[in-house]
């Protein structure tokens, strides 16, 4: 399928005809094993076919890892320029739920946290006009929202689930946040962090999910509440959140910290 974006796409196209061939290059990484990658780059960005790093070599690992990082950043402008928010996320009937939906996190299921979900208060911080504390019940009060949605593992599975809770646009607005602000960041009680765009913060399927299948977020699905997006990569949904803030600062994640893309859209 040809999708024409008139003359100022390809302007656009020409004046990063470079980039573009690396960003290609980016995508063929992403199915070669990590530890090859390193070799891939080796003998294919010192060819000099891409222009990105012309005359550069990148034999030593500092290099290598500038590269990646140069490319990932251009990833990310690009997959936020092409994000339509008002495009949704296929969903399924219940019949084509995942059972046992899979657990996935950077420690075993074991070791997932255990929240007091009676005493829990949610923070809430930055570009917003309230930022009294959130218990449960509160967020309970919203409208709530059911969606059966497919999560997309980077690692190259995927798995179909039931998620319930206020969309995450409502709680903004309920908490007068900056609308027009650039960023929400999220930190959680497994040390986890992350944050994410405005627009996808809005977006009708990002849910602030408090329950999974009709019941309450189990701890190993991240008890007490887990940002829900289907439009994005697992990695970017972060569990057990504990504080939210809305910023014009960019913020990074954990693993975007360690090498992924930081919009990591689906």
């Amino acid at each position: 399928m040809k999708i024409s974006l008139g003359k100022a796409a390809s302007s656009w196209h020409q004046d990063n005809a470079s980039t573009v061939t690396a960003e290609a290059h980016r995508l063929l990484l992403k199915r070669i094993p990590a530890i090859s990658r390193r070799q891939f780059l080796s003998r294919g960005l010192t060819l000099g076919s891409l222009g990105l790093l012309s005359g550069c070599s990148i034999d030593d690992n500092a290099t290598a890892e500038a590269a990646l990082a140069r490319i990932s950043r251009f990833n990310d402008r690009v997959q936020g320029w092409l994000f339509d928010s008002s495009r949704l996320a296929p969903t399924y009937p219940d019949s084509m739920i995942t059972r046992p939906f899979p657990f996935n996190a950077f420690y075993s299921e074991d070791k997932a946290p255990r929240i007091n979900g009676e005493t829990f208060l949610l923070e809430v911080s930055g570009l917003v006009a309230d930022k009294h504390r959130w218990p449960l019940h509160r967020l309970r009060s919203l409208p709530q929202y059911t969606q059966v949605t497919r999560h997309i593992c980077v690692e190259g599975w995927s798995a179909i689930g039931k998620w319930g809770g206020p969309r995450f646009g409502d709680f903004l607005r309920a908490v007068g946040a900056d609308l027009s602000a650039r960023y929400v960041g999220f930190q959680c009680a497994d040390d986890y962090y992350t944050s994410i765009d405005m627009a996808t913060a809005l977006h009708p399927q990002t849910l602030l999910a408090l329950d999974w299948d009709g019941q309450p977020l189990p701890a190993k699905y991240g008890f007490p509440m887990k940002l829900r997006m289907p439009t994005k990569l697992g990695y970017k949904n972060p569990k057990h959140i504990q504080a939210i803030f809305v910023s014009n600062t960019f913020n990074r994640g954990y693993w975007e910290d360690q090498g992924y893309n930081w919009f990591g859209g689906s």
